[in-house]
């Protein structure tokens, strides 16, 4: 017997019963209301955007009211089609504005920002995949708010002919702009790259980082994993393993929260203990900074490193 489709009204009830099943431990206020509308104003009004509100980051309050963004860059719309991510997708990317590193300088001045993080979706329409606009936007921050630290969160740089060379090239782009980390995620464990993110590839994510620390060792190195698809701790900690081994010196673990039906069903919700344990365990391997909690994302209070 075929099973009918769901109605829009069953899907709303199962929405509604997957996030009332929520642990308690990942229930919280969304912080200040009138800290995230100051933001949310000055992003509307420059339409612009920020991986903290397209992502709906669940400390995006905590982070503005500590002085902390992260601007998406290159628009909302992703070239890539990875299954956990809540970034839009699946249709042409948007056009570049030329305008936007001017936009995000003057966003980060208004809100008297210590530390930025700057993240785009993957553009692998572009010919040097979004590289340089990373340094025009840094270099346009600098110009406004020279005090202004700068952490960027890129993706792999990786397409076209001589992707290997190319990546290389980008990354290079990016590392020379100096900024002060360098974030890339390998986002699970080895095992689950191919269902959860589609179109890249653990070995890539993992010669990202390898390539800022052959350009210029003293720009630190972080990346960041997403608990809840199916991994194993073990996986995990070689994971953690393979992280250190190319000298990455910073890590965040979290929990993957399901941004809606379409996207990929969470596997297991790793208790607050799990993380302490997992946290304990990078700490132990070297790594010089460490946010491991159920709440925790790739920029969470990555100014507190620098």
């Amino acid at each position: 017997m075929v099973k009918s489709p769901q109605t829009n009204s069953e899907r709303r009830q199962q929405w509604r019963s997957e996030i009332t099943a929520l642990p308690s431990w990942l229930k919280r206020p969304i912080g200040n209301a009138s800290d995230i509308s100051a933001v949310q104003q000055v992003i509307k009004q420059r339409d612009i955007h920020t991986i903290c509100e397209e992502g709906r980051c669940p400390n995006r309050g905590e982070c503005y009211s500590n002085k902390t963004a992260t601007f998406l860059l290159m628009g909302a719309t992703c070239t890539r089609s990875c299954s956990f991510c809540q970034v839009d997708k699946g249709h042409a990317p948007m056009t570049l504005d030329p305008e936007e590193p001017k936009k995000v300088a003057e966003a980060v001045q208004a809100l008297e920002l210590r530390y930025a993080v700057l993240t785009s979706v993957a553009r692998d329409d572009l010919e040097d995949g979004g590289a340089s606009w990373f340094v025009k936007t840094m270099e346009a921050i600098r110009e406004y708010s020279p005090g202004t630290r700068i952490e960027v969160l890129t993706p792999d740089f990786w397409g076209g002919k001589n992707s290997q060379q190319k990546q290389r090239d980008r990354v290079a782009t990016v590392v020379e702009a100096k900024p002060a980390c360098y974030n890339h995620n390998v986002e699970t464990v080895p095992r689950l790259q191919g269902p959860v993110r589609r179109g890249a590839q653990y070995d890539r994510s993992l010669e990202v980082l390898r390539i800022v620390k052959q350009r210029d060792p003293e720009i630190p190195t972080k990346s960041g994993l997403m608990l809840g698809h199916g991994e194993t701790e073990e996986e995990v900690i070689e994971t953690l393993r393979d992280l250190r081994e190319i000298d990455c010196d910073r890590v965040t673990i979290g929990q993957y929260m399901r941004p809606s039906l379409e996207h990929r069903p969470v596997q297991k919700y790793w208790r607050p203990e799990e993380f302490d344990r997992l946290g304990a365990i990078a700490r132990e391997m070297g790594f010089a900074h460490v946010r491991s909690g159920p709440l925790v994302r790739s920029s969470y209070h990555a100014g507190e490193a620098d």
